[in-house]
């Protein structure tokens, strides 16, 4: 290993990957976001950001990526002050100042973790468990920066893991083919008469569709959950948020049930993404 390596490791545990907001399904620190609150959002997105890429770096070895999460596990707890987990020791400061609980972070962290050595899923539980600690904490954090009430995890939880699921299924051959990770459940695949292989196609055959539209339908079940979450909120611009990524992910479900993802990214327009947006927040006030 080359000096010049061995400097970088010690100046950050980070692989950048170069994504960013704009790659997500969802807004991130949109205008609906109180302004106070938006840096705050910002940060804790940067730290989840940097350990998913750890995760997702194809050129480290799995102990590697245990070794650098754990190190930001330690400096978000406050029990490290290496500057090379400087992300973690941001977002610490952010949660002790907001008073969110830095749970959700660790929960990341664990998530992450399985990454690097999990490659398979074994049936839905198993990948929900996965998707409660990979994407749930992400809407409770946003709950808990709000002051909203933790009885709308449930609902929160629904909607973050859908959202998971969706991103799964539009990246479900470049994770194959780059990290050999398959989140597709696999009982579902035996049932189909299929394997992992099936992603290695152009174009997707009869049993990985009837894998993928299970997956959609179970999608839709949690996003029919989901709808219990705008309307009670006690922060009426976070509802508006909610009530805009509820229409984005039944939109991309729409999209998926349609299109192949084997054959082209499927994703959202721009002015997609705005007419779910101005639809979602309509029904939010106006109903159907």
């Amino acid at each position: 290993m080359s000096d010049t390596h061995d400097r970088k490791t010690r100046e950050t545990a980070e692989t950048p990957s170069g994504k960013g907001a704009s790659d997500e399904n969802f807004p991130v620190g949109s205008f609906l976001i109180p302004r106070v609150l938006r840096p705050h959002v910002a940060v804790f997105y940067a730290f989840a950001r940097a350990i998913d890429d750890v995760a997702d770096n194809p050129d480290l070895a799995p102990e590697e990526k245990i070794e650098r999460l754990d190190g930001f596990d330690q400096a978000v707890m406050g029990l490290n002050d290496d500057p090379a987990f400087e992300k973690a020791h941001i977002v610490r400061s952010s949660l002790i100042y907001t008073g969110v609980p830095i749970q959700h972070c660790r929960d990341l962290v664990s998530a992450f973790k399985q990454d690097a050595v999990k490659l398979r899923y074994d049936d839905w539980d198993d990948l929900i468990d996965y998707c409660d600690r990979s994407a749930a904490p992400v809407g409770r954090y946003l709950l808990d920066l709000h002051g909203v009430s933790k009885d709308l995890y449930p609902a929160s939880d629904a909607l973050c893991n859908a959202l998971q699921v969706i991103n799964h299924l539009q990246d479900c051959q470049d994770d194959y083919k780059s990290l050999d990770r398959v989140y597709l459940p696999q009982d579902w695949m035996r049932a189909a008469g299929i394997n992992v292989t099936a992603l290695d196609k152009p174009f997707v055959e009869r049993g990985l569709r009837q894998v993928i539209d299970l997956c959609l339908q179970e999608t839709s079940e949690l996003l029919l959950l989901a709808r219990q979450l705008p309307q009670p909120m006690s922060s009426r611009r976070l509802a508006m948020e909610s009530a805009a990524i509820i229409q984005i992910a039944k939109r991309l479900v729409a999209e998926l049930r349609m299109r192949d993802p084997l054959a082209e990214r499927v994703a959202l327009s721009k002015p997609q993404c705005l007419l779910c947006c101005a639809r979602g927040i309509l029904r939010l006030f106006f109903g159907r």
